[in-house]
């Protein structure tokens, strides 16, 4: 396939007018809300309250997550981080099926979306199921995915997954059965369209060779992965299997993330599967959300290029404090990977991946660049707390370590996301159909207005 200059861009889409930056300024002088006006209304910004909890806005059976218990007094005290899918914690699922030597994403998507275990003969005709379901449309890479690259791997993504939506006859349909059967294909195929579509990237963008590896039905989804995105397919178990507890450790995270709140929110309306999937992938997209590991990747680029010895931890802490300063890196005043929405002393799937971090670290020869993350680690929430007043504990994040690890196994930076949703799907699925099966009402919270009121001016009359 010959090679297309995708670098000619319209000059709609790039001009940058003083007409546009006018009008840009307007909406930003008329658009501000001042912060007191939440006090005074009592309105809880984020959803959140004044101590940064999540506001209950619904039920469900999917996920929990606990970071505090209650004290003798009633008080919240602090606690060790615990995450649970479907009532068992994580710990005890990874350590099982690590225990086994097996894959567990298959086991957990299906621990997820039915509640319960897999028998042996469950789990496997569930795993027949999703390779059969591993195919894509006659044509489909071809005219939807080659011919139309994008340097945006998630916005390749979301418009796969809606043109998908052409294909299937019935695609409207919000029956759990045929919505179970949209969610089962497309957990199925978003490793092709996230793996494809970057290999088009590659392509057009970077000049590099174009091959297309085809899954294979007897692996896993983690070896599936690795295999389609290497020209030769080679993979260690090792690999394989450290990308699939990364995988089972982003399948779900409770009904109040961003990209699953949405799924809630755009199922209630009654949409289709696959709107609602690509306005989960919109929302995992941004970088206070599912991107938060390619700025933790860019932070300690930085770190390695200014810090000369990354066991000095003075010279380290100094540098953190200047990361927080806004004086060095992005001068955003953020230590990315830092600290989590609702943990405090500890995210337990930062504290399951760091010890898989360890031995791929020495597998890969980069024990240096292990330490100066566990240095990272130990000396951030120090200087935190001597920079910030911080309303509770502060701890590494699964994001701190899974950019890393996505690194030792090659994969490049315009996947790390798109490897969030490979992942995170189960979860959505899971809350979709939940969310079909109890909901009658439309989530629609309310705003309230506090723009002043004024008068209809005749356009001969306005200035």
């Amino acid at each position: 396939m010959e090679s297309t200059d995708y670098k000619d861009i319209d000059p709609i889409y790039s001009e940058n007018t003083e007409q546009i930056d006018g009008l840009a300024e307007l909406c930003m002088l008329r658009g501000v809300i001042e912060p007191e006006l939440y006090t005074k209304y009592k309105v809880n910004r984020g959803l959140r309250d004044l101590n940064g909890n999540g506001v209950l806005t619904g039920l469900t059976e999917i996920s929990e997550i606990n970071a505090f218990k209650k004290g003798p007094d009633g008080e919240k005290v602090p606690i060790d981080g615990e995450l649970y899918f479907r009532g068992i914690e994580i710990n005890q699922l990874v350590n099982g099926f690590r225990e086994e030597n097996r894959y567990g994403f298959e086991e957990t998507t299906y621990l997820l979306i039915f509640g319960k275990l897999p028998s042996p003969e469950e789990l496997a005709d569930f795993q027949e199921l999703l390779a059969r379901y591993r195919t894509l449309p006659t044509s489909f890479v071809r005219d939807i995915i080659l011919k139309a690259p994008s340097l945006d791997m998630m916005n390749t993504l979301a418009r796969s997954v809606l043109t998908l939506h052409a294909y299937d006859p019935k695609a409207n349909d919000t029956d759990i059965p045929n919505v179970l059967r949209q969610s089962l294909l497309l957990i199925a195929v978003f490793p092709m369209l996230a793996v494809y579509g970057y290999q088009a990237y590659r392509h057009y963008f970077e000049n590099d060779d174009l091959f297309i590896n085809r899954p294979k039905k007897e692996l896993s989804t983690a070896e599936n992965i690795l295999r389609m995105l290497r020209r030769g397919g080679r993979y260690t178990e090792l690999e394989a299997h450290i990308l699939d507890i990364c995988l089972v450790l982003h399948a779900e995270h409770g009904g109040g993330n961003n990209s699953t709140f949405t799924t809630h929110v755009v199922t209630s309306s009654g949409t289709d599967t696959y709107s609602s999937v690509a306005a989960a992938l919109a929302s995992l997209k941004g970088p206070k959300h599912g991107g938060a590991n390619i700025k933790v990747v860019e932070m300690f680029d930085d770190i390695k290029r200014n810090v000369k010895d990354w066991n000095d931890e003075k010279e380290i802490a100094a540098y953190l404090k200047a990361i927080l300063n806004k004086e060095v890196f992005d001068k955003q005043g953020l230590i990315y990977g830092m600290g989590h929405a609702v943990y405090s002393l500890s995210d337990p799937r930062a504290d399951i991946i760091r010890g898989f971090v360890e031995e791929l670290s020495v597998a890969k020869k980069r024990e240096d660049e292990y330490r100066l993350y566990s240095n990272v680690a130990k000396l951030a929430p120090k200087v935190i707390g001597e920079v910030r007043k911080i309303y509770k504990g502060v701890s590494p994040n699964v994001d701190f370590y899974s950019g890393f690890v996505y690194s030792m196994l090659d994969l490049p930076k315009e996947l790390f996301t798109p490897l969030f949703a490979i992942a995170r799907i189960s979860g959505w699925t899971a809350h979709r159909i939940e969310e079909l099966i109890n909901a009658s009402k439309i989530i629609r919270p309310a705003y309230m207005s506090v723009a002043e009121k004024q008068s209809y001016t005749p356009i001969e009359k306005r200035k």
